[in-house]
């Protein structure tokens, strides 16, 4: 018995000893997530993984793919993996730089670019003085309600308004100035639409501000003008407007309007037009669960974006359940409709409406 308690007294002095102490008390090793974190540096993203059967082919009888993304006919697919890191800082310089990877990025590629399931979608210089900030290189587009980042929506396909009536990205130069808490003012110039480089002399103008006229409701206008490529280089206009009326923390409203025409489009001298209406009801039924519900309809009275001359129209639900903090899982059915027989079927035979099912999966990290 006296051995046995000589030892434990020896165990017990020895973890005592200051060294011993001083090990254990010392710091954990920084992750680099805390290194970025204190080093000003963001990094996020999202993983989009989705399965989507369409009863047509997904295309036009134009050859025109009739969805933004999600064209698959009956497909399991990675749509993208989104990673973003962004140093932006109050005052002073900084920078983005956002890759989108997979399926989606062959749809959002800018011309000049090489297609492939690797995009460049923002990267740019930023330098912030005050109520002023002002960005340089290639940026999403102010237009539409709707973002390229799945997790930044409420539906898992895009709207008709998002894939056709407005550009993804602009490479060019922006300004944004903040006169108060309720009008944000935005100008800048740039390369054609979704375009790498310029293929003519002239630049795309961009306007647009930002109003809070009240503390529920929000008006975000946008409009562009510049020479784009038709049948030759012509100027372009759209005008998009988009109101968010928030009902309640559960509940909100969203009106996405879209005009838009395109000077020497189909033939030298010719004039198109487009134009739509995107209407959202957004309800949050529980805390893992709520609903989406989108109707829309667009006019290409000219067959320029879409390859047919034709009024299209589609209606979505999508119910989203919260699986964690960091992950949404979607279920969605949506049909699309069109006043002449646009849609392309595998066997052959053109029809004037398109149905369509789909799961999701989003992470974000």
């Amino acid at each position: 018995m006296l051995k046995k308690n000589l030892l434990n007294s020896l165990i017990l002095s020895a973890l005592a000893a200051p060294g011993l102490v001083m090990a254990a008390d010392a710091p954990a090793v920084p992750t680099l997530s805390s290194i970025l974190e204190a080093s000003g540096v963001a990094v996020t993203g999202d993983i989009d993984v989705a399965y989507s059967k369409l009863s047509g082919t997904g295309a036009f009888t134009s050859g025109t793919p009739d969805r933004v993304f999600d064209y698959a006919h009956n497909s399991f697919t990675t749509q993208a993996v989104d990673l973003m890191v962004a140093k932006t800082p109050a005052e002073g310089f900084g920078g983005t730089v956002e890759l989108t990877m997979g399926k989606d990025a062959t749809a959002i590629v800018s011309s000049g670019a090489t297609a492939s399931q690797l995009d460049v979608t923002q990267a740019f210089a930023q330098y912030a003085s005050g109520n002023s900030t002002t960005i340089a290189g290639k940026f999403a587009t102010l237009a539409g309600s709707e973002v390229i980042k799945a997790s930044g929506n409420t539906n898992f396909s895009r709207s008709i308004l998002f894939g056709y009536a407005i550009p993804f990205t602009h490479t060019g130069v922006r300004s944004t100035y903040k006169v108060s808490d309720q009008v944000t003012l935005i100008g800048g110039l740039s390369n054609a639409w979704d375009s790498a480089a310029d293929t003519n002399a002239q630049k795309t103008v961009e306007l647009s501000a930002a109003l809070t006229p009240a503390k529920n409701f929000t008006l975000l206008a946008a409009y562009y003008s510049g020479a784009e490529s038709g049948a030759a280089v012509g100027t372009r206009n759209l005008l998009d407007l988009v109101a968010t009326f928030t009902v309640s923390d559960s509940l909100n409203f969203v009106l996405n309007y879209d005009t838009a025409s395109q000077d020497d489009a189909v033939t030298v001298g010719s004039k198109a037009k487009w134009s739509g209406l995107a209407a959202y009801a957004n309800y949050q039924i529980s805390e893992p669960w709520r609903v989406s519900v989108r109707a829309e309809t667009f006019k290409d009275a000219d067959g320029f974006r879409t390859g047919v001359v034709q009024t299209w129209k589609e209606a979505t639900v999508t119910v989203g359940y919260a699986a964690s903090k960091n992950t949404e899982l979607r279920g969605e059915i949506r049909k699309d409709t069109s006043d002449v027989a646009a849609f392309a079927y595998s066997d052959g035979v053109a029809r004037k409406a398109q149905n369509s099912v789909a799961l999701e999966a989003v992470y974000k990290f």
